[in-house]
């Protein structure tokens, strides 16, 4: 049986797949963040932090995250992602040891939230979106789609790991345990298997002409964001972010409030997870066929019935149904993000492109968990903050349809 061109380039680079799915899994903008959330409570009660000032490290760790992205990205057109990766994740491992030997003092807990964003940030989706968008053309939403899939394994994961550390060696061994998945699980994966296209060599061996002229096609940093398109992507991207990040490290904790055990509050968070999966596949096939505006508007709709869903209280069903609309969503966005500014912006510079896109991303990342916190910690409920991230998403899914036809001189970046 003859296989097309499409068939052929995900059989051929399935490895790229599976190595960068597990990279995402382990990596400083998903691990350490979907797991926060089970340590909230063991962490805050021993020490006698507010809840706010807890998540406040994720926004000190987002915020020089969104700084480092820009030389990240420079650094993977220079050196590729292999190169930028590899020892990240050895440094990502050392900033989770350190949080295992937090004695009480807030700054210690910044300084290992600040380690893992530096020394483990060639880890952000800038690498791992740039090694796929350069290595995947006929069927780069999807390939997508299926390596982003690690964020959606780690959400439902993590959680579960977590809390089972927590439980048998205290937030300590956590920390302790959440440290070996990058370094045991991630790193020889990365070594072994990530072999994305990105020299000059590798593209003139393995893919057309066409494709090399693609690779070598797109706009600058500059022409780019002298466009309109740049800012709605990036004002649709800050608007729903807020929401999928206020939501994402705070379910755990809103869930227990409402009277569910952690287990099942943890339980929740999978489905959360399992959605996100979903939804990075589903996505991805759809926006290889379809119009990605109008594909991303649909998603972005979605979530903003489950916000609804989680304002009060509800049954276990309900909240699972809430989590698993928001995940589906929240799978979407990172994957259409990166599709997004391939299709729109060309591949010359996604890199440096995608890197001021995901700066955004990140502060939302940061700032939006702090404030769902600081509004529990001032009224004692996180059902404000549902009702807002509700109304984001809306805002969301009008921005996105901005967007508006393809650009022609980037049609065989596709």
């Amino acid at each position: 049986m003859i296989m097309t061109r499409s068939e052929a380039e995900l059989a051929q680079r399935w490895p790229l797949i599976m190595a960068t799915c597990i990279g995402i899994v382990s990596s400083s903008f998903v691990l350490p963040y979907y797991s926060i959330g089970a340590l909230l409570t063991p962490v805050t009660e021993e020490f006698g932090w507010s809840r706010a000032q807890f998540q406040a490290a994720i926004l000190f760790s987002s915020g020089l995250g969104a700084l480092t992205s820009p030389l990240i990205g420079w650094l993977n057109d220079k050196y590729g992602p292999r190169r930028v990766v590899l020892p990240s994740m050895i440094g990502l491992s050392l900033g989770l040891f350190t949080a295992s030997q937090i004695q009480g003092q807030l700054w210690m807990l910044f300084l290992a939230y600040g380690m893992m964003a530096l020394l483990g940030a060639g880890t952000i989706p800038v690498t791992w979106t740039r090694a796929i968008a350069t290595s995947f053309f006929k069927r780069r939403g999807l390939a997508l789609g299926l390596a982003l899939t690690g964020t959606g394994i780690c959400a439902s994961v993590a959680p579960h790991y977590t809390v089972w550390l927590t439980d048998q060696f205290g937030w300590r061994g956590a920390y302790m345990g959440l440290a070996l998945v990058p370094i045991l699980l991630a790193w020889p994966t990365l070594f072994f298997l990530f072999k994305p296209l990105d020299t000059a060599a590798d593209i003139s061996t393995d893919v057309t002409s066409d494709t090399t002229a693609a690779i070598h096609s797109g706009l600058t940093l500059g022409e780019a964001v002298r466009g309109y398109r740049f800012w709605v992507l990036l004002l649709s991207i800050l608007f729903a972010y807020q929401g999928f990040s206020g939501i994402g490290p705070n379910l755990l904790p809103s869930l227990t409030d409402d009277g569910f055990s952690r287990e099942q509050a943890a339980s929740v968070q999978s489905v959360y997870g399992i959605s996100i999966i979903v939804g990075r596949v589903v996505v991805g096939y759809l926006v290889d066929r379809f119009w990605a505006p109008g594909v991303a508007a649909l998603c972005l709709a979605v979530p903003a019935v489950g916000a609804y869903l989680l304002y009060g209280s509800q049954s276990f069903e309900t909240a699972a149904l809430a989590a698993f609309l928001i995940g589906f969503a929240a799978g979407a966005e990172l994957d259409l993000m990166a599709f997004l500014a391939a299709r729109y912006f060309g591949l010359a510079h996604y890199a440096k492109i995608y890197s001021i896109l995901y700066a955004t991303l990140a502060v939302c990342s940061g700032t939006a968990p702090m404030i769902f916190a600081s509004v529990y910690d001032q009224t004692g409920s996180y059902d404000y903050g549902y009702a807002v991230a509700s109304g984001l998403f809306l805002v969301s899914v009008v921005l996105i349809l901005l967007l508006g036809k393809y650009p022609k001189e980037f049609a065989n970046t596709h």
